[in-house]
This record gives structure tokens, sequence and C-alpha cells, in this order.
């Protein structure tokens, strides 16, 4: 059962619906099927070997990670931003057996702007015999986290990791064949290639983008009546300014969106209000996961999720909060948050974490929790980015996650830089609104009373332009690096 297991049902029983569009470029099921089974053929007799897609963003490489899915191969996605050393030396790891690029030196080369039209000429596959559906355990997959410094971590999976991961939000969401799904970000991101495998294998009409751009991602939504969305929060927090700065001169182009899936980071609660005025028909509903875990828990705004929590297990998943003994600790207790899922991954290609835990069957990737008697996780923080400060242990996020409730901050992160007397001072680096203005007296006296003071920043400094991972993350060690020079002092 291979994660392009439906698409030769869907192309027999419902050939002629649409099942991916992308700046104009559409192909319908039979035709995905056929182009999809005719380049996987293709890889299938390429040397022994991953199959390494080096490629910009768009449907050609949608469709060339599917063949080669389809054949039984490892699509490792790279990323065309790397540099070129780095991108040697991460091939010299995974030795694949053919790349496909649109930068000239090695395997097969494609043109940049390379469409559907002409995609496996292009390549010189001819067709041949169907190849056979590849075994569920196979690996399929090698994603690249969007480290800042070094090797990044290329971690690998089954396809049966993500296609037990259909059946799960099948379960949750009830994801199908009416739906049309936007995945309007980069392919280089899991998230949008699990969007892109899930409503394949949905039989939903898929809608790419080539890169994002928010009113354009707008329209789109607007133009094929979209029904699912998938983001980041940056993403999301963008489209929502769109529709504000239209106000109500417009009809609302996002009408058609009954649910909207959000992943990479905690979708701020001071943007909720946002989300329910202008989406008032669409489900909001957010993810906790890791590369290595994929989904832990799904917080869906229809649900009685505690404020501040990352929601409850997400279907067929177990969580348990342990000690570092391994110990499991009651509800209320903090400790390491330890995932049990059919999700799990198989092992890196490239890196490695000294945060990952295994016990058993289970892993950890570091992540501090405490479970309430719901079973609803809290993150607390990741056990690497604690800070000792006067002698005592804190963790950073639970104070960002504070100041972004505050109506003139965008973003923050809290880092300790050294302190002779205290081990580490606290800066608090932040990304305010636009327009917005904020002293550092007003910020103390908003976290004084919910903090104890040991936890409060007495250093503020604004950061102009807030930098981002490739997947829309804070990027901490590029905000700790601004220190002292590169950012302005809030006085």
């Amino acid at each position: 059962m291979s994660i392009t297991r439906a698409l030769a049902r869907h192309a027999a029983e419902r050939p002629d619906a649409p099942a991916l569009t992308c700046e104009g470029e559409s192909l319908t099921y039979a035709a995905l099927d056929a182009l999809v089974g005719r380049i996987a053929a293709f890889f299938a007799a390429a040397p022994a070997g991953g199959i390494a897609l080096d490629l910009s963003n768009g449907a050609a490489l949608a469709v060339l990670f599917l063949a080669a899915a389809r054949a039984g191969r490892e699509g490792q996605v790279l990323d065309p931003a790397w540099p070129a050393a780095l991108r040697a030396e991460v091939i010299g790891k995974i030795r694949p057996g053919l790349i496909v690029a649109s930068r000239p030196g090695d395997g097969l080369e494609l043109p940049p702007d390379q469409g559907l039209a002409g995609l496996a000429e292009a390549l010189g596959a001819k067709g041949g015999g169907r190849v056979p559906e590849p075994d569920a355990d196979l690996a399929f997959y090698v994603g690249f986290t969007s480290g800042s410094t070094g090797m990044p971590k290329g971690y690998r999976r089954s396809h049966r990791s993500w296609t037990a991961s259909f059946d799960a939000d099948t379960a949750e969401f009830g994801i199908g064949a009416d739906d049309v799904l936007l995945a309007p970000g980069a392919l280089t991101h899991s998230l949008f290639l699990y969007a892109l495998a899930r409503g394949l294998d949905a039989g939903a009409h898929v809608i790419l983008a080539r890169a994002f751009r928010p009113r354009a991602v707008v329209e789109l939504a607007r133009r094929h009546k979209a029904s699912v969305l998938y983001g980041v929060p940056t993403q999301l927090a963008l489209l929502l300014e769109v529709l504000e700065a239209d106000g109500l001169r417009l009809e609302n182009p996002l009408a058609s969106l009954r649910l909207v899936l959000c992943s990479g980071a905690k979708w701020p609660q001071g943007r909720r209000a946002a989300l329910r005025r202008l989406l008032p028909k669409a489900d909001f509903a957010e993810f906790y996961g890791a590369s290595e875990l994929s989904f832990i828990t799904v917080a869906n705004m229809r649900e009685e999720v505690p404020e501040g929590s990352v929601g409850r297990p997400f279907h067929t998943v177990k969580m348990s909060i342990v000690d570092r003994a391994g110990r499991p600790l009651p509800a209320g207790r903090t400790g390491l948050v330890f995932v049990e899922s059919p999700f799990l991954f198989m092992g890196y290609a490239t890196g490695e974490s000294d945060d990952l835990i295994r016990h058993g069957a289970a892993l950890s990737v570091g992540d501090m929790g405490v479970m309430d008697g719901r079973g609803f996780l809290t993150l607390v923080g990741r056990a690497k980015r604690m800070i000792v400060t006067s002698g005592k242990n804190l963790y950073p996020e639970e104070v960002e996650r504070l100041l972004e409730t505050h109506p003139a901050i965008r973003a923050a992160a809290v880092l300790g830089v050294p302190d002779g007397l205290r081990g580490e001072r606290l800066v608090a680096f932040l990304s305010l609104e636009a327009g917005a203005q904020v002293g550092q007296a007003e910020l103390i006296a908003f976290l004084k009373p919910r903090l104890p003071l040991f936890k409060v920043p007495r250093r503020y400094a604004r950061v102009a332009d807030w930098p981002l991972t490739a997947s829309g993350k804070t990027d901490f060690s590029a905000v700790a690096r601004l220190w002292p020079d590169q950012c302005e002092g809030i006085a």
C-alpha cells in the first residue's frame, strides 16, 4: 500500500476529474496516472539508489516525486537554494542512483521553468510496462530539515508512515473526493508535499503554487473554490492581512474554505479573534509534530482546547510523559514527551540528533511537556533551549508565548546572553506589529502578573527583519547573531 495506491483507482472510476493544477497547468486523474506510470517505469530502470530531485517548485517536481514513489525508489527532495558545496556534501552522503536537476553539472538537466507538457520526453522516458506498486515498508522519501547552519538532517520515511497518516486524518477531518485542497507552499517543506500526496489519495483536486504570494494565493482559493487550506502560521497570517486590508468592500474570497490546517509553529493566541472574524465558516486545526515523529497532537477550534495547549493525541497516536529515567509521570507533571505511532520515521539519511531518545517503540525529540487529565498536552519547551538564570531553569517558550499575546508583538524570541553574575541574562527579541510602539516598562508590567519574577526579561530588543527558517519557524540561531549590534534596544 504505497502513497500512490489510489491513483489507478481514481483514474479508472473518475478519469476526467481534475487531479492537479499549478500555474495554469492541469491534469485529470487519468492523465496524472498515465504520466506518473510512464516516468515511474523510467525511474525503475535507473541505476540502484534514490532519485534526487533538485528542482524549482511546481507541478513537474510534484509528478517526479510521485513517479519515484511508484517506482519503489526513494525521492530525495533537495533544496535548490542550497549553495553548491552543501549540495555536493549532501549528495555524497545520500548517494542517489539518478539526479534530476535544474542546474547543470550532473544527472538529468531540466529547464528551471519545466512544466508538465513534454516532461516525460525531456527525461527520455519512452514508456513501457506498468511497474507494480511498491511494498509499504520501502523508503519513499528523504526530506531535509531547514537548519540554518551545518549539515541538514535528512529523515527517511516509509510508504506506510504516510498511508497510515492518510487513514488517520480521514478519521480526523474527512477529506475526500469532493474537496479542493490548496497547498501553496514549497514542496521542499514536508507539510506541502504531504498535502499533495494526501489530497490525491483522497481523490481531491490539489492546487499548488510555484511561489507563495499572499494575494495570488487568495485569488487561487477564490477561483477554484478551495475547501481545505494547508499553511504555516506566517503564511496564514499574511493571508489574513490581505483579507483585513480588503475590508468589507469585497465578498470574502475564502468563503468556500471549510477547513484550515496549520503546522510548523504554534498559532499565536492573539490572532485567533482575526481568524474567527475573517474565516467564520472554516474549522481551524493546528498540529504539533516533528520531522521524525510526524503528527503528534491536534488542536481543533471546535473542541474545548485548554489555553496554551497544542491539543490531544492525533488519531492512533499514543503519547506519554516520562522522566529522564523513562518512568511514566502522572497528569500534571512535567517531563519528556514520548510518542508511539505508525507515523514514525525510519532513521536519518544525513546528519543526526543528540535530542532523539528511544524507549522501546516510543521516541522523543527532547520536547518537555505536561499532559492534563483529559489528555491535552501543553509544551513547556525544548530541553536543549533551557536557560539557567539566577540558578534556576527556564524554558523560554513559555515567555515567548505570553509576549506574543501582547497586541503590539508579532513574534518573540527569548534567549540567554552570557552574564558573569547570573550565568545567563534574558533578552527578549521582538518583531512588532506595523506601526506599533511599546516600551520596556510596559512589557515588564505585562509579564509580572503572569510569571515568576526570574522569568521576566529585563532587556528587550526590536528586530526589523525577523529571521525565519525555510519552514516558516523563527530562526533562533540567526536571532542570536543579531545581538547586540544588529538590533534596536527598547527603552
